[in-house]
């Protein structure tokens, strides 16, 4: 599991102590065919800390799921490129030509957490 962090440092001089904000405790990745394809199906919600990181990926759907979720689209420097709050189930988002992959977190994280366009994003695995 990776974390995610929020900073609003240059990006050259992004490091673990360059004053980010964690965000996620439990970023899991979702890189292979399977586990992209499969994303949140199946599952019954996301716990407060947990959100699944699917790359690369520029447009998701929410069929056959059983609660909402947030969609942070990201380019490949992980920088906001769009957020679509509380999705519901059946639903399709995108595509994001600017988006490299999508962070999708429980619903209302991303207000909850005051994500904006253009925020940027760091990873520690």
């Amino acid at each position: 599991m990776a974390k995610l962090y929020k900073t609003t440092a240059d990006r050259s001089s992004l490091n673990y102590n360059s004053g980010a904000e964690l965000l996620l405790e439990q970023l899991e990745v979702a890189e292979s065919l399977l586990k992209r394809g499969t994303g949140l199906l199946g599952r019954k919600g996301l716990d407060v800390g947990q959100a699944l990181w699917i790359k690369p990926c520029n447009n998701i759907h929410t069929f056959f799921m059983k609660f909402s979720i947030d969609c942070i689209f990201i380019d490949g420097n992980l920088e906001i490129k769009k957020i679509v709050k509380s999705v519901k189930p059946f639903r399709m988002v995108g595509p994001y030509w600017k988006a490299h992959s999508v962070i999708e977190t429980r619903a209302g994280f991303a207000e909850e957490k005051n994500l904006k366009i253009g925020d940027q994003l760091y990873v520690v695995s």
